[in-house]
């Protein structure tokens, strides 16, 4: 089913549009906009993670709007309405990688009849690839915002062969595997064959899954009490909770399963994600599955991909940068060290690092008001 042929999208605030913009790098992609009545407005780009769409924009773009900007959401390569990519295990899966889904979102912005954008902003595996935006083309890109996951550029010289590019990655499987309480790392598993069938196949139905992870992520699951973990080893990694690092042998539906919320925590929910949002969700990924943003984990991980990246080996971001994240958010946490190394020097023009009271994981969706006004602020000052 074409995307023009689909229900509109519930819940969009006023002068939010639904359209796809076609031919942008092989894609039909879906975006959600506003401030597109006026012309010449500077373009901020917002950019979702995982298990998200451009919907999850939905408070941003407004308020974004109202001060001037052009907003602009798009579902990215592998989700929700936009079309065009391979949906196979086995197909062209490399092409979500970071690098190619940065010349995805240069054809955007030359689509939407831009040069550069006043902002790349992007949340959880958003985050990444506007930092690499930012990274590989400053000058289309010449501002970034980051929530919830760190990113602090690509790895230190000296260049290592591409064979031992993963080896750090499989290194920590293996030591996961071998604890006496055998463990996985959630992104080994959204890299299996197996896991979009699971995730579709959810037992206790689509809805209510999406319902319990997104429960467990944010703020209302009562323990998200994050810190640093004290080292990079098995035994450190096995202090983040089980929707990270996950006991092996569960898929991913009884991992969260256990944590649904209650009565009490689902009313909470609704003042951030309600029923009908949440629907939203449901619909769209029981529609197009999964398996274009697990393809997003499979590049993560993937020995070809890093060594691709190596060839940017010594640059830093050098744009002005933000990063928002939720206080009760362990996503922060779980590359040991890169907090800190954000806030220490590797980011040479951050200008502010905010961790929000009252949200998790979903930041721009649990507390709105908070995170537009640090957007606005920032973007103000961009000069």
């Amino acid at each position: 089913m074409r995307s023009a042929e689909l229900a509109p999208l519930p819940g969009l605030a006023p002068g939010v549009r639904s359209r796809s913009v076609p031919g942008v790098n092989g894609l039909d992609m879906h975006v959600l906009e506003a401030g597109h009545e006026a012309p010449d407005r500077p373009l901020v780009l917002l950019l979702h993670g995982f298990p998200e769409l451009a919907f999850s924009w939905r408070h941003v773009l407004p308020a974004l709007a109202a001060a001037g900007w052009h907003a602009v959401a798009p579902d990215l390569r592998g989700y929700g309405r936009t079309t065009g990519w391979d949906a196979r295990y086995d197909g062209d899966w490399t092409s979500f990688r970071m690098l190619a889904q940065a010349r995805d979102l240069l054809g955007l912005v030359h689509a939407l009849g831009h040069r550069r954008v006043a902002a790349v902003v992007g949340h959880d595996f958003g985050a990444p690839l506007a930092g690499w935006c930012a990274l590989v083309r400053p000058d289309v890109f010449p501002a970034l915002v980051m929530m919830s996951a760190p990113f602090t550029g690509v790895p230190p010289l000296p260049l290592g062969p591409v064979s031992a590019a993963r080896a750090p990655a499989e290194a920590l499987d293996d030591a996961l595997a071998a604890l006496p309480r055998p463990r996985i790392h959630y992104q080994h598993y959204y890299a299996r064959r197996d896991a979009e069938a699971e995730l579709l196949g959810a037992p206790q139905g689509l809805h209510a899954f999406l319902r319990a992870y997104y429960h467990v992520k944010s703020a209302d699951w009562p323990d998200n009490h994050p810190a640093p973990l004290p080292g990079a080893g098995a035994e450190a990694f096995a202090r983040l909770p089980t929707y990270y690092v996950m006991d092996r042998g569960l898929d991913m539906p009884a991992t969260v399963a256990v944590h649904a919320p209650d009565a009490a925590a689902l009313a909470r929910a609704q003042r951030w994600l309600p029923d009908e949002a949440l629907a939203v969700y449901a619909a769209e990924y029981a529609r197009s599955g999964f398996q274009g943003g697990l393809n997003w984990y499979r590049c993560a991980l993937s020995p070809r991909v890093l060594a691709e990246q190596q060839l940017f080996a010594g640059r830093r971001i050098e744009v002005p940068t933000l990063f928002v994240a939720g206080a009760a958010d362990w996503g922060i946490h779980q590359k040991p060290g890169e907090l800190a190394r954000l806030q220490g020097g590797a980011l040479p023009q951050l200008r502010g690092c905010h961790l929000l009271p009252g949200a998790g994981h979903w930041v721009q969706q649990e507390q709105p008001e908070a995170v537009n006004a640090l957007l606005l602020d920032f973007l103000g000052g961009l000069g």
